[in-house]
């Protein structure tokens, strides 16, 4: 299926780098488990218009979900720009089968984006549906560094510029990975990654070998259709980081990085090094409409450094008559997590107090 997923996948817009063929059959193959597969498929002579990759998943409820799990930022479905509006054939046809799909099991989109493609299916929904709050991102606009720079106060201004100029002192260089470097490049982020984070708490699924094989397998390809870059950083001979950026029509995306613990005992700001060379591939080329420099998920400190704007995701859930009592018992889940967080917050303040 991939050069007609291809075809749509660039006819969508909306679509995040997370709906690419490439991702999404990588994931597949390192996380999907046997059976569970479900797509959805709407196609008009012989040409696909319409997607929506899923997974069956019994626990803690019969759900269908996305491909792409926790490890990708975005969930969606893809939709034909040439369906335009809420009753297009296509859009009808994918949420006639959704529809179809939701008499056995809840479906459940988790870190839906504002503006994405199965909102439009959520807006023509007829039986039971709910949103709730999902992750927080941060998105700034796709310009140059010096545009971002210029964005901040003075003395915060002039401080980014004197970090970029100790990265200059300290002579470092940019190097972008060619397709056929990529592997070696990769292997590289995830042992400099792997060093950075080095008795400190770090996401575990990084540091496991399904994950390393899922980007290894996802990004070359993404790289030769212009959806992905590595990028790497070197002092003298030396790679001191490696950066993997993520690509669509919508936004650029730092998805993760290496960095050599080292850098921090020659002063030099890897947040301000990994912008600059995001912000260089965010620039959009050949026209079109203008990507977003999303800063993914997370709330981190830093990020707010450079007055992001903050988009909070959706989580869409859809049902019928007959499995509404699955929706239901999803936003009890949602709800009582919630409060779990918000007692252990309270909880951590009076032990700071």
């Amino acid at each position: 299926m991939a050069p007609q997923w291809a075809r749509l996948y660039g006819r969508c817009a909306a679509a995040t780098p997370f709906q690419s063929h490439s991702w999404l059959h990588s994931w597949w193959l390192s996380y999907g488990r046997p059976g569970r597969l479900r797509l959805l498929l709407v196609r008009s002579g012989g040409e696909l218009l319409a997607a929506a990759p899923l997974m069956l998943v019994r626990r803690p409820l019969p759900a269908l979900v996305p491909l792409g799990g926790a490890i990708s930022d975005f969930g969606d479905v893809l939709v034909d720009d040439r369906d335009a509006g809420r009753g297009g054939p296509a859009l009808a046809a994918l949420t006639g089968a959704l529809a179809e799909a939701a008499r056995t099991a809840l479906i459940d989109f988790r870190e839906v984006r504002p503006g994405a493609a199965v909102e439009r299916v959520y807006d023509t929904w007829h039986g039971p549906r709910h949103t709730l709050p999902d992750s927080l991102c941060l998105e700034l606009p796709a310009v140059s560094m010096a545009d971002l720079v210029a964005r901040l106060p003075s003395n915060k201004a002039q401080r980014v510029r004197a970090k970029l100029r100790k990265l200059e002192a300290l002579s470092v260089e940019r190097r972008v990975a060619g397709p056929e470097e990529v592997e070696a490049a990769l292997r590289r982020l995830l042992e400099l990654h792997r060093l950075q984070w080095a008795d400190r708490k770090v996401t575990t699924e990084h540091l496991r070998p399904r994950f390393q094989e899922h980007l290894v397998r996802a990004v070359g390809p993404m790289v030769r259709a212009g959806n992905a870059v590595v990028t790497e950083f070197l002092i003298g001979d030396e790679v001191v980081a490696v950066d993997l950026t993520l690509l669509s029509r919508s936004l650029a995306g730092g998805y993760l990085y290496g960095a050599h613990p080292g850098l921090r005992e020659r002063r030099a700001d890897v947040a301000v090094m990994l912008l600059d060379a995001c912000a260089e591939n965010a620039a959009q080329t050949g026209g079109g409409p203008p990507r977003v420099l999303s800063l993914l998920r997370g709330d981190e400190p830093y990020k707010h450094h450079w007055r992001p704007e903050p988009v909070v995701s959706r989580r869409l859930l859809l049902a019928r008559r007959r499995t509404a009592p699955l929706l239901s018992a999803a936003r009890c889940e949602a709800a009582a997590r919630q409060r779990g967080k918000e007692v252990l917050h309270r909880w951590r303040e009076r032990r700071q107090d």
